[in-house]
């Protein structure tokens, strides 16, 4: 066994972004993957499908030897690894469920919901997301609902969140702020990616960045050369850079489960941005292939550790870019809730 399959094993390890999953554990333990923050509801889900999208992940942490464990504090992730289980923490990608009713924000911490991303691409009514061409930024309503959910303790996540609104957040919010699964842009120019100044500004507010093997964020548009697990250091090493290695994690934006190829494409239709068209056309549409070419699963990722040690990461860092850094910011966010 390798130091780096070694050193994956003994880590606690924490993937900052799932954006669907079924329920089966099978490759999130052959990738010794002991959390994740699953986006528990669709991106455009209004109240109603939100509620009995989560009402699914209830039953199934009611199960009889259910192989989950939600995770409400920090040291849930402590209780969840020793038991065997894979902790869940619940996460939104957009908050339109609870449109402008900032009462649903109370509630839906009451079922769980520990991770919330401000706007998911587009509009609504906080703020823009990072496609819409306006930046009108940050709104009153926006304003109100940072601080209800700093005052719960709801980490906000701004992936997806334009860019004057993320600055905005940021200024606005008591707390350190998460950008789950982003790269960086100057190394790969796409709306998704984040601006020196954004990664500077997270870091600085305390919060982490999750770098994700996603294939079109980690592109180069070279159409014939599929981006690999380099190019994805590439930008780790830039994040670590600009941010600190401290304010880095891993956010891989997958799908997992018993056939999470079939599964995501059951998700329905959502609105796509311009840099996943032009990826897919080249490199195909089923979901494994819309990866890096040698890193499309969870059991993958342990060869993330290996080739970053190569890189000559210290063993410190590499421990906080498996879950370190992002359990030290959750537990720093969700102390400050009631």
């Amino acid at each position: 066994m390798s130091a780096g399959t070694d050193l994956h094993r003994d880590t606690f390890v924490m993937d900052g972004l799932v954006y669907h999953s079924d329920g089966n554990v099978d490759d999130l333990r052959a990738g010794h993957i002991d959390a994740l923050n699953i986006t528990v509801c669709h991106f455009e889900a209004d109240f109603a499908q939100a509620c009995g999208e989560i009402a699914r992940w209830h039953g199934i942490l009611a199960a009889p030897n259910t192989p989950w464990m939600r995770i409400e504090k920090a040291t849930d992730f402590d209780t969840a690894r020793a038991s065997g289980k894979v902790g869940l923490v619940m996460g939104w990608q957009n908050t339109r469920p609870i449109a402008d009713e900032l009462d649903r924000i109370h509630f839906f911490h009451q079922l769980g919901l520990r991770i919330m991303q401000l706007t998911y691409n587009y509009r609504n009514a906080l703020g823009d997301g990072c496609l819409e061409p306006e930046e009108a930024g940050l709104t009153l309503l926006g304003r109100q609902a940072i601080e209800i959910m700093n005052k719960l303790g709801i980490a906000i996540d701004l992936s997806h969140v334009g860019q004057r609104t993320m600055l905005d957040a940021i200024e606005c919010s008591a707390q350190p702020v998460l950008i789950t699964h982003a790269n960086a842009r100057s190394l790969a120019n796409l709306e998704r990616n984040k601006t020196d100044d954004i990664i500077r500004a997270v870091a600085e507010k305390g919060g982490v960045i999750g770098a994700s093997i996603y294939g079109p964020m980690c592109w180069d548009q070279d159409p014939e050369r599929k981006p690999t697990i380099e190019d994805y250091l590439d930008h780790l090493d830039y994040l670590a850079e600009i941010a600190g290695p401290e304010h880095v994690g891993f956010g891989t934006d997958l799908a997992t489960g018993s056939n999470f190829t079939q599964m995501a494409s059951e998700r329905g239709h959502w609105r796509r941005w311009e840099g996943i068209n032009r990826f897919n056309k080249v490199f195909g549409e089923n979901i494994p292939a819309r990866y890096l070419s040698d890193c499309n699963k969870h059991s993958d990722l342990p060869k993330v550790t290996e080739a970053l040690l190569v890189r000559g990461w210290s063993e410190e860092h590499v421990r906080g870019y498996l879950g370190g850094n992002f359990r030290r910011v959750l537990d720093r966010i969700w102390n400050a809730g009631p």
